[in-house]
C-alpha cells in the first residue's frame, strides 16, 4: 500500500536484504558457479552504451553481490569499487573477488549507505559511476542521490544508470496494459510479500519493504541539476524479469511483450558526463 515514508524504512529494507543474501547466493538466478567460470553479468546495451572501460576507475553504487562490479573489472576497469548497505552482501562480493584472484587494489567493496558514499569510498572521484538495475526504487530522495553520485564523477568522466522503467509500476500486474497506479506518486510503497525474486517460495522472516517510484523526468532533471550533462536517455522494450503475465522469455536473457501487442518501455538507461573541468569550473 502507499503511505507516507515510515521512520524505520532504512533498517526495514536492510534487514530484508541482509536475510536474502544467502538465498540469492544459492540461486540459479545468480548462478555463481557460472559467473566464476566466466559468465558475464552485464547486459548487452550496458556494454554498448558505456563503451571501453579499460584502465578506467569505476564505482558501483548499490552493488548487492558485486557481480556487475566484478564483470566491469573483467572488462578492464581498474580499480573497481562496489558499495552496498548490506554487510552480508559486501562479504559475498569480497569472497567472489578473492575467488577471481582480484585483490582489494583491483576490486574493493565497502559496506555503507549510498547517501554516505562520498565519505565511505576510498577515492574522491571515479571515471565511471555506475548504478545497476533495481536500485533507485529503494531510495526516498532522488535529488540527494543524484547530488551524491554526481559528486563522485571525475572531470571528464560520467555516470551511467540502467533501471527498470517506472512506467511499469503504474500498470496492472497481469497484462501491463492498464494504468492502475499513479505514475507521479511520491508516497512510499510498503509491502509485506515473503520470498524473493530469485525464489518466490523461499521461507523468509523479514518481509516488510519500503520502496518508491521515481519518474524518469525527475531522475534526469536531478542529474542535470547536480552539474552533469545528459549524453543519452534510452528506453528499452525488454525486461530482465517477467514483470507482467503477458511478457515472454526470448532466449536472450530478456522478456518482451508478444509481437502482436503494443510495446512500452520496460527499462531505461542514462549516461551523464561531467565536463573536463574541475568542480570550481576552471580548466
Amino acid at each position: 500500500m502507499h503511505s507516507p515514508t515510515p521512520d524505520d524504512w532504512h533498517d526495514t529494507n536492510r534487514a530484508r536484504w541482509d536475510e536474502r543474501v544467502a538465498i540469492h547466493e544459492a540461486s540459479d538466478y545468480y548462478d555463481l558457479d557460472a559467473f566464476l567460470a566466466g559468465k558475464d553479468a552485464l547486459r548487452d546495451f550496458e556494454l554498448a552504451e558505456v563503451g571501453d572501460v579499460t584502465g578506467k576507475s569505476l564505482l558501483h553504487l548499490q552493488c548487492h553481490l558485486g557481480l556487475d562490479t566484478l564483470s566491469w573489472a573483467r572488462h578492464g576497469a581498474s580499480p573497481v569499487v562496489g558499495l552496498d548497505f548490506s554487510e552480508p552482501a559486501v562479504e559475498t562480493a569480497r569472497r567472489l573477488a578473492r575467488s577471481l584472484g582480484l585483490g582489494p587494489e583491483r576490486a574493493a567493496f565497502v559496506a555503507a549507505d549510498v547517501y554516505d558514499a562520498a565519505e565511505a569510498v576510498p577515492d574522491s572521484s571515479y571515471d565511471i559511476v555506475y548504478t545497476g538495475v533495481g536500485a533507485l526504487n529503494w531510495l526516498p530522495d532522488i535529488r540527494r542521490w543524484a547530488e551524491t553520485a554526481a559528486s563522485l564523477v571525475a572531470p571528464g568522466g560520467f555516470l551511467y544508470l540502467a533501471e527498470f522503467h517506472p512506467l511499469t509500476d503504474a500498470l496492472d500486474d497481469e497484462t501491463g496494459s492498464r494504468v492502475t497506479y499513479d505514475y507521479f506518486s511520491h508516497e512510499a510503497w510498503v509491502d509485506e510479500t515473503p520470498g524473493t525474486y530469485t525464489d518466490l517460495d523461499a521461507p523468509t522472516i523479514h518481509n516488510r519493504s519500503v520502496e518508491w517510484q521515481h519518474p524518469v523526468g525527475e531522475v534526469v532533471s536531478a542529474l542535470a541539476s547536480a552539474g552533469l550533462r545528459i549524453e543519452l536517455l534510452h528506453e528499452h522494450d525488454v525486461s530482465l524479469v517477467a514483470r507482467f503475465g503477458t511478457l515472454k522469455p526470448q532466449g536472450d536473457g530478456y522478456y518482451r511483450f508478444p509481437a502482436d501487442q503494443p510495446r512500452i518501455p520496460l527499462m531505461y538507461s542514462v549516461k551523464a558526463s561531467r565536463p573536463l573541468q574541475d568542480r570550481n569550473g576552471s580548466s
